[in-house]
């Protein structure tokens, strides 16, 4: 018997009042009866920019068993070095793997991030369910909801009490650098004076502030730009900063008489050097250095190389060191951790703050096209703030 006009037109109408609830669970994330974990990542398989390359991959991750954990993440950064690792250009290299649920390696995105350990296998030891941690090496892959690792690839977090995660996720990279230089080159004394540039940079923001804390005095040049200038030195001086200034008059020759009056007509040296730029800025920046110094390059955002003056290696003995957070860290993890503890104290009790930051939400149905955006969006121009993935409850 065919069925009537009535029950095909109700048909009809129950099945367009249930697509939206079968829409809705589409896009919702399922844990399965045996306790496997549905995860996001993205990834890539070679090397290119980030808008040719990264895919957002969905896998699946086991319950952990041994000496294995399972964490979430809740917030990670994108830095420079991170897009260069993509790129192919930076020295340490991501992990390619099969692990994913793939026949061809991909390799996750991502050096730096916080997570939560939501699960641990019977002979984990050092961290449990519900630590906070941050991971030990370069090339985890940050950029992901969910992953397995062993318990000796993480730091925990001794006491994350007053913290948010985006603070904690970015500790480990931009403050410990600015903390070593400052400290591992010269034994600067209160009321003496480095130079930097990339002033406003995660690191720049961290030196200006360390530095403010132990008593240093601090000359920051930023690049020239077109609005915002007044606003951005203001926020410099605000965290500490004793003199802002641009490329372009750094490289001017009224320069050295804003300096020699800030210095005390010099009886306050200037001792340290801080560089990430690189090009012709660095030797207008060196002249100004008392003898014996140091020049710490840390990167080359120029992509111009560090010429060496003649007259300053002879005469002034200035000597140029190059600085690599990574290799510090696994040659020095003890010293890293204390360098972790330490920030992460001064962030607690208000002395360290945040880097300004651009929030990219990420939740389960998040598009891939909105998260690798943000990571393109690095490479381009003026940023108000540090790109950060936060990531909801997925």
């Amino acid at each position: 018997m065919a069925p009537s006009r009535a029950f095909i037109t109700g048909s009809r109408t129950a099945l367009r009042q249930l697509r939206p609830t079968l829409a809705n669970a589409c896009q919702t994330r399922f844990i399965s009866a045996y306790g496997y974990e549905q995860a996001k990542c993205l990834a890539f398989d070679k090397y290119g920019e980030p808008k040719d390359i990264l895919k957002l991959h969905g896998h699946s991750i086991s319950p952990p068993h041994g000496d294995l954990v399972t964490i979430r993440f809740l917030a990670s950064p994108v830095n420079p070095a991170d897009i260069n690792q993509i790129q192919g250009v930076y020295p340490t290299k991501p992990t390619f793997t099969t692990s994913l649920g793939t026949t061809d390696p991909l390799a996750v995105g991502g050096n730096e991030g916080v997570a939560e350990v939501i699960a641990a296998g019977n002979k984990v030891k050092g961290v449990q369910k519900g630590d906070w941690v941050i991971m030990k090496k370069q090339g985890f892959g940050t950029w992901r909801t969910h992953a397995q690792t062993t318990a000796d690839n993480l730091v925990p977090i001794k006491n994350k009490d007053g913290l948010k995660p985006e603070q904690v996720g970015t500790v480990s990279v931009n403050p410990c650098t600015a903390y070593r230089m400052l400290k591992g080159f010269v034994d600067l004394q209160p009321g003496q004076w480095f130079i930097q540039n990339g002033a406003n940079s995660g690191v720049g923001r961290a030196a200006i502030q360390l530095g403010k804390l132990w008593g240093y005095k601090s000359i920051n040049i930023i690049r020239k730009r077109d609005t915002g200038m007044e606003e951005l030195k203001q926020d410099l001086h605000s965290i500490g900063a004793d003199m802002v200034v641009t490329d372009e008059e750094v490289e001017k020759k009224e320069f050295r008489d804003q300096v020699k009056s800030a210095t005390n007509n010099g009886r306050e040296p200037i001792r340290l050097g801080l560089n990430c730029v690189g090009g012709s800025l660095v030797n207008a920046m060196a002249k100004h250095l008392a003898p014996d110094s140091h020049v710490v390059t840390y990167g080359a955002m120029s992509k111009q190389p560090v010429q060496l003056p003649t007259g300053l290696l002879i005469f002034k003995n200035i000597s140029f060191d190059g600085f690599w957070v990574s290799k510090w860290s696994e040659e020095r993890p003890d010293e890293k951790d204390a360098c972790v503890q330490e920030v992460l104290d001064l962030t607690r009790q208000g002395k360290f703050k945040d880097v300004p930051m651009q929030p990219v939400k990420w939740e389960w149905n998040t598009k891939q096209e909105e998260l690798v955006s943000a990571v393109q969006g690095t490479l381009e121009g003026f940023r108000s703030g540090k790109g950060i993935f936060m990531f909801g409850e997925t």
